[in-house]
Parts: structure tokens; C-alpha cells; sequence
């Protein structure tokens, strides 16, 4: 008769994904969902109390890919990193790194030239001092009791520093954020922003930058914006910030002009771009590049002239101006689009493989032969790339998986659509309700009726929206321009409605669908009405109304703000000046120049001594 405990199957070390969940010990099994790694025992007793323990175990938890990992996985060893091919010169370090899931853990062994290395049993295989016997082809065989795997070969060459390849450059992440501000409130609206962000957005997008676009904001929206977007950057991140709109230079600075910044405009009133850069260059971003469509007349004609003064030290920095100091930037019409000049050729090239600073240069080429604004605009462009840093350099988040996610959640929740409603009325009509968006602050319902009842006909649906957000590319040409970039690959619903500026949500928006009907036995014309309640869709989850800030010089006389996309009465719109004509057209905000003379001491923003 037995009388001692004897544990006769002991626990083991495992190596699992995060999440995955782990089986083992004896009667009972103990199973966990992995999170992190973790060492474990089991306590073994009977009721003499008698007790004995199992060996301690691993469970080491990797927080890495797992897409190749079965779904049926068993516990065979499943390689989820090879190791990478090297060139390393004399007397360097050189490490092969090779990681596996096993339950049982898996065992390492290397090899060299289809040798085995004595005592090369890890993971990680180190050279601390190549030399050139330490060239070859190494493999990495990993086993458990279950299965034997072998990772690919690869290729450790050992050569002079002259024949060394250069790395090509990789991001972690890219980054943009895109404002075009339009419908201005005290001064000359203009036309292109809707284009010129679209396209450029549309673009970024394929070069695999997380976009927010935006359009129609005021300061405190516009500094809350780019608030945000610096929270998404980080070391290693290109970041690319993109304005268009009316804007001017003052001492040096550039200032982009907010839709509320009231006549004639001040610095405090304005968002200074040159603060923008610093806070970019304060995360040490991988790239930083700022590209303002935008006016550069000096505010007063008796400042100093600026110098091109160094960036920051961190370098890797880019300005793409799209015209020279104390020179306006113009946009043209043509037909039904309109679009700005310089972005014209940004976006002509801007797919193009080649370093960012040579995509400018191919941009003023082209601007400057383009007989419309000769001798009135020239790109300017200012940087200190030290590395042949391109748009198009791939992503590459090694190392730096937990700020990925991050930053995913953060992109996502600026450009998530509703989920698509389906509706039953009383009639027994069904309309579905869909949304698209062609910004990040500008939201597209779309209500198609999908089958009619036994006894309607005629059937038309209606959308509104509660609280009522304004439609601000309603008026004529302009609606027009919306409506060819909406249904370009997408048939015409029955109904649309326009949501702008989303940014300025509160509370949960609801759209209320009527649908009109004619019943077939009365005749009568009857109405029914649904409401579906959407919550805060795309920019409106980030709540940029709730910025905190301290400037009140915002409030003095002069600087009333009005409601987004209302145009002051005594100024036409652009559109409405120039019908149909193919002209260049300037992006200045104008102003009184004998107000802004009398003005010229006025204060600058309150912490502008920071730069």
C-alpha cells in the first residue's frame, strides 16, 4: 500500500502568445488565460495531511504576432520570428535571434554550415566578436516532445565598412493631420480646401498614413486638434501636418487664420505654425513635415524681414511653403473644381519614392512653369534632413507594438463610422440608413427605401438631424463639388444629409427618418418617422471643445465668434466673383491696412517668448 504522495506527471514550462489560454498540472487541470509571464507550482496533499510539490514551471507570456499560430493549436512548436540575415564588419556584434510557442517550451539548438554549435542552446545566439570564420549559413532547429521545426536559413556575411549596404529608412508609424478652413466669418470664403484635403488625404492614406482631415475650424478647435495629433506622435513616427486657408507672416512667424479670427486679425487670434513644429520636434519624431497652402504677406509692411533661421537640432524637419515670404498663394477654378496650385502638384507627386525634400523640388518645378501665377508664387522650401527620409519609406513597428495600438485606438475612434440601420415602418417599408464620410469632421446619412408594403406607393424618405448641425457646402457650385466626390462609386441614394462639424457635438446625434408614403386604398398622403440614435461618430468621441486653455484676449472687442460656415454679408463669396473662369485667386486674408498700421505694437500670444 502506498502511503507517500508521488506526483507522477509534473507541470511543464510553456511559451505562449498573449491571451492564449494555458493547460497543465494533474487532476485537477489549472487553466489561465496568459497575460504576462508567471512561475508556478502545485500543492499536492491528502487528508493526512501529507503534502508534496510539483516542479516549479514558466509560463512565458510573449506579446508578439501570432497570425500564423493554428486555431487548433496543440502545443508544437511554432516559430513566430526567424532570424535575419546579417552584415556585420570584423570585431562587431553580431546576434541571430529565433522565437518559438511550445507547450512544452521549446529547445533551441544553432547551427553553422549544417553543424551543430556546441552550447548554442538559446533563443539568442550572440557573437560578440565576429571574425571571418564566423561567416556562414545558420539555421535554427526547435523541438519539444511533440515536434521538431527548423527555422530558414540565413546568411551571415562579414565585411569592411565599404561594402556595407545602407539601411533604408523605416517609420514606426506615419501620422497626418489635414485642416482646410473655407467658410470663413469676416472674411473672403474660398473654394478649394474641400478638394485640395480630400485628394491629399486619399493619398497619404495609400502611402500608409493614419489621416484625420478636418475641415472648418475655429482656434480653440484648431489648437485642440493639433493637440491630439501630437499625442499620436512618438520617437520614430513621421508626422505630417497640412493647412489650407488664408494665412499670413508676421516677425518671422507664420500664422494660419482660424474661421472665427475676427478683422483685422492678431497673433492671438491666429495659430502660430513655427509652435506646431516644436512640439513635434519635442517627440522625437522620425520626420517631421509641415506643408502650409497658404498666403505669407507680411501683417505689417514696417516688420523686420525674417532670415531662414535653423531648426531645431533634432533635424529631419521640413517646411514645404507654398509661396515666398510677403507673397500670396493662389487657387484657381476651373469649370466645377477648384484647387489650390501648390497642392495641385503636391499631389502630382507626391506617390513618388523619392526623398521628401526632392517631392518639393519637383513641386516648385513645376509651379514655377505654370503661366497663371508667374511671378507672383514660388514654392519655398526649408529643412534639415540629414537622412534620405521619403513619404513612401515603409512602416516598420518592431519594438514597438503597445504605441501602435495605442495610436490605432486614437486614429480609430477620429474616423469610425456608424454601423448601418436597418428600418421597418408600421407600412411595412423597409429603408436602410447608411453613412460615408469624406472627412474626419464631416458625416454623410444616406436613406435608400429597400422594399415598399402591400399598400404604399410613392415612396420618399426625408432626413434631419437632432440638435441640427449646419450644412455648410449647400450653396450653389460649391454642393455641387461635394456631390461629385460623394457618388463617384456609389449609386444615388433616395435621400442624403450632410452633417458638418462634428466637432462641435455635445451630446448623441440623432437622425429622424419620415418616410412619406401614398396609401393605396385612401389615397391619403401619410407620414412615419423613425429616430436612430448614432452617439458621437468620428471627430466628435474626441471632444475638442474641451480643450483647456487660459487665453482671454480671444474675447475683446472685435473678436466676436460667429457659427461655423456663416460669411460675412458684406463680403461674396469667392465663387460668386469669378463664374466659372479659369484664375488664380489669393489665399491673403484681408484686412484694413491702416487698422493693421495703428496696430503694429499689439501683443503677441501670451507664451510666443517660448520660441
Amino acid at each position: 500500500m502506498i502511503r507517500d504522495i508521488v506526483i507522477v506527471l509534473h507541470p511543464v514550462t510553456a511559451c505562449v502568445p498573449v491571451n492564449h489560454k494555458v493547460r497543465g498540472g494533474t487532476q485537477p487541470d489549472l487553466t489561465i488565460n496568459a497575460q504576462r509571464t508567471q512561475l508556478y507550482v502545485c500543492r499536492v496533499h491528502d487528508s493526512l495531511s501529507n503534502c508534496v510539490f510539483s516542479d516549479w514551471v514558466k509560463v512565458k507570456v510573449l506579446d508578439i504576432d501570432k497570425s500564423g499560430l493554428p486555431l487548433d493549436w496543440e502545443g508544437e512548436p511554432h516559430i513566430a520570428v526567424n532570424p535575419k540575415p546579417q552584415s556585420v564588419q570584423p570585431g562587431a556584434k553580431c546576434t541571430l535571434r529565433c522565437v518559438a510557442f511550445g507547450n512544452p517550451a521549446p529547445q533551441y539548438q544553432w547551427y553553422r554550415n549544417g553543424q551543430p554549435l556546441q552550447d548554442k542552446i538559446s533563443d539568442i545566439l550572440q557573437i560578440d566578436c565576429a571574425t571571418a570564420e564566423h561567416g556562414g549559413s545558420y539555421l535554427c532547429s526547435v523541438s519539444n516532445r511533440l515536434e521538431e521545426i527548423w527555422t530558414k536559413p540565413v546568411d551571415v556575411d562579414i565585411v569592411q565598412n565599404d561594402q556595407l549596404p545602407h539601411a533604408e529608412p523605416t517609420a514606426s508609424d506615419k501620422v497626418a493631420l489635414l485642416i482646410g478652413n473655407m467658410n470663413y466669418s469676416h472674411h473672403p470664403g474660398l473654394m478649394a480646401p474641400i478638394i485640395d484635403v480630400h485628394e491629399l488625404a486619399n493619398l497619404l492614406q495609400q502611402l500608409g498614413f493614419r489621416v484625420v482631415s478636418l475641415l472648418d475650424l475655429t482656434r480653440e478647435e484648431m489648437l485642440a486638434a493639433t493637440d491630439k495629433f501630437l499625442q499620436l506622435l512618438d520617437r520614430g513616427v513621421y508626422g505630417l501636418f497640412y493647412y489650407a486657408g488664408h494665412g499670413y507672416e508676421r516677425a518671422g512667424r507664420n500664422y494660419l487664420v482660424p474661421i472665427d479670427a475676427p478683422q483685422p486679425y492678431r497673433p492671438e487670434n491666429c495659430v502660430c505654425v513655427q509652435r506646431v513644429m516644436l512640439n513635434m520636434q519635442q517627440k522625437r519624431t522620425a520626420l517631421s513635415v509641415i506643408l502650409l497652402d497658404t498666403c505669407r504677406k507680411w501683417y505689417n509692411q514696417h516688420c523686420i524681414p525674417s532670415v531662414i533661421k535653423p531648426l531645431g537640432p533634432s533635424g529631419n524637419t521640413v517646411y514645404g511653403y507654398a509661396t515666398c515670404e510677403d507673397a500670396e498663394a493662389f487657387e484657381v477654378q476651373d469649370g466645377g473644381k477648384s484647387t489650390g496650385i501648390f497642392t495641385k502638384y503636391l499631389n502630382k507627386h507626391i506617390l513618388q519614392p523619392e526623398k521628401v525634400t526632392h517631392i518639393l523640388e519637383m513641386v516648385s518645378e513645376d509651379l514655377g512653369r505654370d503661366p497663371l501665377v508667374t511671378g507672383k508664387q514660388a514654392v519655398e522650401i526649408k529643412h534639415t534632413l540629414k537622412e534620405p527620409r521619403s513619404l513612401t519609406d515603409p512602416v516598420s513597428t518592431t519594438g514597438h507594438t503597445r504605441e501602435l495600438h495605442l495610436r490605432d485606438f486614437c486614429w480609430r475612434q477620429a474616423n469610425e463610422l456608424p454601423q448601418k440601420k436597418r428600418l421597418m415602418f408600421l407600412c411595412r417599408v423597409e429603408v436602410e440608413v447608411s453613412f460615408s464620410a469624406l472627412f474626419s469632421n464631416v458625416l454623410v446619412a444616406f436613406a435608400t427605401v429597400k422594399t415598399t408594403g402591400p399598400q404604399t406607393q410613392d415612396c420618399t424618405v426625408s432626413l434631419s438631424s437632432i440638435p441640427v448641425l449646419e450644412d455648410t457646402f449647400s450653396s450653389p457650385g460649391r454642393s455641387e463639388e461635394m456631390d461629385t466626390l460623394l457618388f463617384q462609386t456609389s449609386d444615388k441614394p433616395d435621400c442624403t444629409l450632410r452633417l458638418c462639424g462634428l466637432q462641435k457635438l455635445k451630446e448623441s446625434l440623432v437622425i429622424k427618418v419620415d418616410l412619406h408614403y401614398t396609401h393605396t386604398e385612401s389615397k391619403l398622403r401619410l407620414t412615419e418617422s423613425q429616430k436612430v440614435d448614432i452617439g458621437k461618430p468620428m471627430v466628435a468621441s474626441c471632444k475638442l471643445y474641451r480643450r483647456n486653455h487660459t487665453a482671454t484676449a480671444y474675447k475683446q472687442e472685435g473678436a466676436s465668434a460667429q457659427t461655423m460656415g456663416k460669411i460675412s454679408s458684406s463680403k461674396p463669396l469667392l465663387h460668386q466673383r469669378l463664374p466659372g473662369a479659369y484664375r488664380p485667386c489669393t489665399r491673403k486674408a484681408e484686412c484694413s491696412a491702416k487698422v493693421a498700421v495703428t496696430r503694429s505694437n499689439e501683443p503677441e500670444e501670451n507664451d510666443e517668448n517660448e520660441l
